[in-house]
Formats: C-alpha cells, structure tokens, sequence
C-alpha cells in the first residue's frame, strides 16, 4: 500500500489531512448540539455485520441497504441480529436497493451523502472481471447523484482485484477490475487506499461467497477512498488585459494558457509555494546584498521578432482590433531592452538604422529584457540586488520537466570588475543556506546546489536549458540535486556581460531561477501540471510560509495509450515543437507523454512517414478511457488541419 497499514480499517482510518475525518464506530451515539448529522450509506450488505459495527458512530445517521428483500436477507446467518441492531440504533435499514440505480430509492432531500460503502461488491456466482467492471462503473455513475459535495465512496476489494500497485501481488491489468479507470470514468480519483482488516471490526463476518451464505477470503484485501474530481478544464476562449507601452490592450490568451494565465501565485495574499520559495529566497539574499524588488507591473506582451529565438518556441498573440499601440511608441520601449539577448540587441539595431518595427506580439519568454530596461537606463545602484520575478511562456515539447509556463526570479547585479567570480560565488552560497533551511520543514529532501558549465551537462540537461542559450550566452547552470538523484537538475542561469558605458569598470550579472521546478524538487512534487491544479486540496497542504511534503490526492491514475501516423508534406520540415504544443491544446495538457515510434521513408517516391505513441494521463483529475479516446480523435483531425499532414 502507498502508507503504512493502519488498522482498524474503519474505526482508525488514515486519510489525508484535507478529507473529512471518518466515521468512529466506536464513539457513543449522537452528535454535538447544532452540528448536522453525517450520513453514511452502505450498499450490497450481506449479513449487516459490517453496518451494525457503524451504527453506534457519534454524529452519524447509518442507511443501511441491500440488493436482497427482507425476507431473503434475513435468512442468512446473523443477519436478523445485526438488523435489530441498526433498527434499534435508529438506523434506517432499506431493501432491494440497486446500486446502479441509486437515485431511484432516494427523495432529492434524502441523497446528499457524506459518505458511501461498498464492500466485496460482486455481480454474482462465476461472473468474470468484465461484467464486475460494468457493475462498478454503473455504481459509481449512481454515486454522483447522491453524494455531498465534499463526500467519499469506500469500495473494498479482495487482493489482487483492483489493479493498482497497492495490490500484492498485483494481477495483469486486464485480468483486474481496474476500479481507478472506472471510477475515472465518473468523475471521481482514487484519493487514499489502505488494507481492509475485518479483524478489527467489531462482529465483522464476510458473506456471499458465489451468492451463497459463505464466507469468503479477505486476507490481503484493500479498502479504496474515492473523491470527486474537478470538473474539466473548459474551452471557452478568455481574453486578457495588459499594459503595453503607456496604454492598456487585450488580447486572446492561447487556449493551452486559458487556466495558467493571472494566477496571481507571487501576490501577496498568496499561499502557493512558488511565491514561498521566491519571499524565502529574497529574504535571505538580502541578508548579503541590497535588494530591491521590482514591484512594479511587468508587461505581459513583448512586440517584435525576436532574432536568435526559434519562432515555434514562441506563444504569438493577435491584440484586439484597433488596439495596438503606435510604432513610435513601441519603437522606443523595444529601443529600452537590449543587452544580454541576441534578439535585443539585432532589434536595438534595427529601431537605430529607422528600420519599420513589424507590428507582432508574443508572451515575454524571459524577464530579461526588463533587466535590461533597468541597466540601460541606469537605474540601479552597483552592489544592489535587483530582484524581479513574474510567469514566462515559452512553447515546448512535452517532457517531464519541460514547462510551457514557469515562474522566473530574476537577480540583477552590477559589480566592478574582477570581482564578478566571488560576487556570483556569494550569490550562490546564500541561495544554497536558504535552500537548507527550507529543506528542514520538508522531511527527506536535502537539495544541494552547484555551480556547472555548459559542456559538463548531460545530454537531457543540455535539452532544458536550450531556451535560455537562445537568449544570450550563458556562463554557468545552476543545478539542484536531491536524493536519490545527486546529479541534479538544472533549474537556472547566470550570465554576465560589461555594463554599457565608457568607462567599462563595472560588470552585470544577471541570475535567473526557474521557481516552479525548484517548488518541485523541495516539495516532492513529480509533475509540474499539479503546480497550476484548480483543486483546493493542492492549496491546503501549503499554510502560508510553510513548505511540506506533497501528499497526492490523485493515486494511481489510469494512463491510456494511443498511436497516430502520418505522411508529412513533400519538402517541408515537421515542426515538432508545434505537434506536441497542439497536443497539449487538444488534450487540456492531459497527453503526458509523446514518443515517435517510427520514421518510415518510401522507397521509390522519398515520401516520409512518422508515427507516435501519445500517452494521456491526468495528475488530478478524473480521466476516463472514452474521454481520452474523444481526445485522440480530436488531435487526429487537428494535426491533419493545422500540420497539413496526412493520416495513415
């Protein structure tokens, strides 16, 4: 099991700390004054052991039910105690109650359940893992119409069963119930699962065995928590304002953007561990510099055509008709912005020869251009840490640490020369003292931070830091090693260049740290998309000022594989980096995985063919197999549309 076993499994349950606390059969009856009752509902009860040991739960109001009518219920064994039991408890006891069916037993007042059971639900005698699977599928397509908001459904399994790596030894998939794919499928995520000890349940005896009153093996077995899920992520086109040049403009944000864009994550009634990191950081580098924090509104819109930069890496916006500002205007902001990066420097040079500024728009890949502002202008004072920070876009394949958006902190500091190599020794220094002292709120991940050069970085290293090459020549990685990878990742930049005056006495360094992956590696969190979750229970982990472990709400998401070929156009190159950048757009970033299988050439002709395996998979929220199928048929015509491809 993903935690240790805990029993019993109902009276001392372990659930995150964001769920409802579960039910205590072992508490007196009745609930403080006030307080409104939980109720709990339990499903396909044999004998009515297992309700009888909730009945007595303080605060709780047992429904008891069974698929049976009374009077074959009652006959088997111990069944007719247990029932006297709940009836006396004031427990509701119900029959002929189908499971998949739920809304039919249950007036719209009386459906709103805090909590549902299941236990060993089987369809009957020899029926095989099919017919179980449509069972739980109906089941829980029936959950959604009685349970709370903020309810769970228990569903206990025997070993082996429910197809996750929980179960020990775990079957082949298809020989299991896969109850996490199913679940999916109505819009509910496996939030905790934990060993079913019917030996701690007070008068708990199995029954049922093939429809017959015998008991059955529940050695091994797993009691799973389900949750609902968010709901997906929806396509309606969302325009954005913001300021460009001295006038505000708006603009339709990329649909892959749509749920990324005005997060307010670095504000400052944020709780989100990306701002902690960036305030921890800042607090502790002042302690070796002057800092001064931009705070200042940092446009989100850059116009230009940016040289040195790969124009796929690039979001291009389309302003709003009639909203773009003069030439004259943007001439002199681009003017403003040109020392570190290639594309600042070619665009300076064009705005000083009078060459026209063509009027194109993207999201800011970088927050240097900004830094460059500051120093062309000479607003700053060497020995000052100048400390900006913000989101950044930037298109890119799709790979576990490859992050179309991030949150960039930017440290910018002039220092005479001959001293920059100490300076940015210090630099580092404090950030490593401060990435420990996080790290000790963070129970078993100690980062160590180094200093590498480009031509010392692996292959996959080399891969991320591509982007940042793009903008200007870089003189060291900083990378970030943890446990059991002490290699590192690299999860910044620094470079330095002579600050432009004639005098040449001073040398600009300039920092640049990549927030979301440092939040990641310091809190454990394996997949960036659950940085920019719209579920709440990713926040409540997270206290303001504190950084903990991340304990996953989503265990064990179902991932569904699908392959899609194609000729590629006769003399044109396939833009890789636009394929995966529509895959994240078809899929709402559900496609965690894009793997070319095959590059066939025609013998005869020259024709080229791809192939690609596409993996979907959702770190939280509810996937179901027929929606990821929905997704692949949806991208097979978009690629064929915007690719001018032709599938095979």
């Amino acid at each position: 099991a993903r935690r240790a076993p805990t029993p019993p499994a109902v009276a001392a349950e372990r659930v995150p700390r964001h769920e409802p606390a579960p039910v205590a059969p072992s508490a007196a009856p009745g609930g403080a004054m006030g307080t409104p009752l939980r109720r709990v509902l339990l499903l396909g009860e044999g004998n009515f052991s297992f309700s009888a040991a909730l009945c007595g739960a303080q605060g709780t109001h047992v429904v008891a039910t069974c698929y049976e009518s009374e009077e074959e219920a009652a006959g088997r064994g111990g069944a007719a105690r247990s029932i006297r039991r709940l009836r006396d408890s004031g427990a509701e006891v119900v029959f002929s109650v189908d499971c998949t069916k739920l809304e039919e037993h249950f007036l719209p007042g009386e459906r709103e359940f805090d909590r549902i059971y299941f236990n060993f639900p089987h369809c009957g005698r020899k029926a095989g893992v099919v017919k179980n699977r449509q069972l739980l599928a109906h089941f829980f397509h029936s959950c959604t119409e009685v349970l709370a908001q903020e309810g769970e459904i228990h569903v206990a399994l025997c070993n082996g069963q429910g197809g996750t790596p929980a179960d020990q030894p775990r079957r082949e998939w298809h020989n299991s119930w896969q109850i996490v794919a199913v679940a999916a499928g109505a819009g509910f995520i496996l939030s905790d699962v934990h060993p079913f000890k019917a030996e701690n349940i007070d008068g708990y005896k199995s029954t049922g065995y093939r429809s017959q009153d015998k008991s059955f093996c529940v050695e091994g077995a797993l009691n799973h928590i389900f949750t609902r899920s968010t709901a997906p992520l929806c396509s309606t086109p969302m325009s954005c304002k913001t300021q460009l040049g001295s006038q505000k403009v708006s603009f339709q944000v990329p649909q892959v953007l749509v749920d990324k864009i005005n997060r307010g994550f670095l504000e400052v009634n944020s709780s989100h561990p990306v701002r902690t990191i960036k305030e921890k950081l800042s607090a502790g580098l002042s302690q070796a510099f002057p800092l001064h924090n931009i705070s200042s509104c940092l446009p989100l819109l850059h116009q230009g055509h940016p040289d040195g930069v790969c124009h796929s890496n690039i979001f291009w916006i389309t302003l709003s008709p009639g909203e773009a500002p003069s030439t004259e205007e943007m001439s002199q902001e681009l003017a403003d912005t040109a020392l570190f990066s290639h594309f600042g420097q070619d665009t300076h040079e064009n705005v000083q020869e009078g060459c026209p500024v063509p009027k194109q728009f993207y999201l800011r890949p970088s927050l240097l251009p900004h830094a460059q502002a500051i120093i062309k202008k000479r607003a700053f004072s060497p020995g000052t840490l100048q400390v900006l920070s913000g989101p950044v876009f930037r298109k890119c394949r799709i790979t576990p640490h490859s992050l179309p958006v991030f949150h960039e902190m930017l440290m910018v500091l002039a220092v005479s020369r001959g001293t920059e190599n100490s300076c940015i020794q210090m630099l580092v220094d404090n950030i490593q003292t401060t990435m420990n002292s996080l790290h000790q709120g963070v129970s078993g991940v100690k980062p160590s931070i180094s200093l590498q050069e480009a031509a010392g970085l692996g292959a996959e290293l080399n891969d991320l830091a591509a982007f940042e090459q793009q903008l200007g020549e870089i003189q060291h990685f900083l990378c970030v090693g943890t446990e059991p990878d002490p290699s590192g990742s690299c999860v910044g930049v620094i470079r330095t260049a002579p600050e432009e005056s004639k005098s040449h006495e001073l040398v600009v360094i300039s920092a640049s740290l990549n927030l979301d992956l440092l939040a990641m590696l310091l809190c454990g969190i394996s997949d960036w998309r659950m940085l920019w979750t719209l579920d709440r229970r990713f926040l409540r982990q997270f206290p303001e000022g504190e950084l903990r472990l991340f304990k996953s709400f989503s265990l064990y998401p179902p991932s569904y594989e699908h392959h899609v070929s194609f000729w590629l156009p006769d003399g044109e190159e396939f833009d890789e980096v636009a394929f995966h950048t529509l895959a994240r757009r078809v899929s709402a970033e559900t496609v965690v995985s894009i793997q070319l299988r095959d590059n066939f050439q025609q013998p005869g002709t020259g024709r080229r063919s791809l192939c690609y395996r596409v993996t979907f998979q959702s770190c939280d929220r509810a996937l179901g197999c027929q929606e990821a199928a929905e997704m692949q048929l949806h991208f097979r015509e978009k690629i064929q549309q915007q690719l001018g491809v032709t599938l095979r």
